[in-house]
């Protein structure tokens, strides 16, 4: 019995390691069964020629089913359990002849410390009604309880195996005057089959934001007529409209600090409008491109006023 109760507490400290999938509540039912040890005890037989007499019941077994609902931790469940132990006396025509059998009808409470895992430590206690006599009658009904300590298997979502110790005892049986002790420890091994719906996947992260197609053309210092680099440029623009499909195209210009801002705001507009006109040449419809002048604004490196900076005469092409 020692050695049981130890092994028990063995599973019961193994480590968790693997992670199963996302529980969820739902109803499960199952079937169980194992070994049963009753506990030594003195009956009293009410025969006055043998007033008592020290009973050393046998290993029996213990076969039962539940049905029950799991809160993902908490679980509430309704179990029936028959037990059978042999026993080394027997004495016709008393409630201790040869075995003593046991059915209880419990409400268990538990508790899963680890849902998620694929092995779960849990504990249980549970109380209810128990009928036991030894001659297959039951005729004694009798307030049962038990505690419960074991590990649970998550298979998957939906299929479960438990394997748990537990101590079984009752109030003292009384069929016909004879009167004992019910005192039993339990191995039980169950399997479980849950009707909830498995938990959805978590939805897909969104799509990365990608940055539209852009281009830029720059401009000698007070000009607004194309270099070659720069129809080279517009004609790559071009093409990545034309691969694009249904697109429009916004050509943006922009001058340096150099010159009155009237002025510039004028020769921005001059360059984009260039731009535009070469787009039109490579085969892009006019009535997809808009132009913007945007003057001494936005500009791509800050410099003070009336500087003359290359980088900031510019035009750029954005295809959404």
């Amino acid at each position: 019995m020692k050695k049981a109760l130890l092994a028990a507490a063995a599973l019961v400290a193994l480590p968790v390691a693997a992670q199963a999938q996302a529980p969820s509540p739902g109803v499960y039912i199952g079937a169980e069964g194992g070994l049963n040890w009753l506990l030594n005890f003195t009956a009293n037989t009410n025969i006055p020629a043998l007033p008592t007499v020290s009973v050393t019941p046998q290993t029996g077994w213990a076969v039962g089913g539940v049905i029950g609902y799991d809160f993902v931790g908490p679980r509430v469940e309704l179990e029936g359990v028959y037990r059978n132990n042999q026993l080394n006396i027997g004495v016709p025509g008393t409630a201790i002849n040869n075995q003593v059998g046991q059915l209880g009808i419990m409400a268990n409470l538990l508790y899963d410390f680890m849902p998620g895992s694929v092995i779960t430590p849990y504990i249980g206690a549970g109380a209810g009604v128990g009928f036991v006599d030894s001659n297959q009658s039951l005729g004694s009904t009798v307030f049962a309880y038990q505690g419960i300590i074991g590990l649970g298997w998550n298979v998957d979502t939906n299929f479960r195996v438990n394997i748990d110790g537990r101590y079984y005892g009752t109030s003292n049986p009384s069929v016909n005057g004879q009167t004992w002790t019910n005192n039993n420890f339990s191995v039980m091994l169950g399997l479980q089959l849950k009707f909830g719906a498995a938990a959805p996947p978590p939805p897909p992260p969104p799509p990365p934001m990608v940055a539209p197609p852009s281009f830029m053309v720059f401009f000698d210092w007070d000009r607004s007529n194309l270099s070659q680099q720069a129809l080279t440029t517009i004609q790559q623009a071009a093409n990545a409209f034309k691969a694009k499909g249904n697109a429009r195209i916004t050509a943006t210009g922009h001058t340096d600090t150099s010159g009155p801002e009237s002025y510039n705001m004028a020769l921005s507009l001059r360059r984009a409008n260039a731009v535009k006109d070469a787009l039109v040449r490579d085969g892009v419809p006019a009535q997809a491109i808009t132009v913007v002048g945007m003057g001494e604004k936005g500009l791509l490196v800050p410099t003070g006023d009336n500087v003359r900076e290359p980088q900031n005469r510019r035009v750029e092409i954005v295809i959404q």
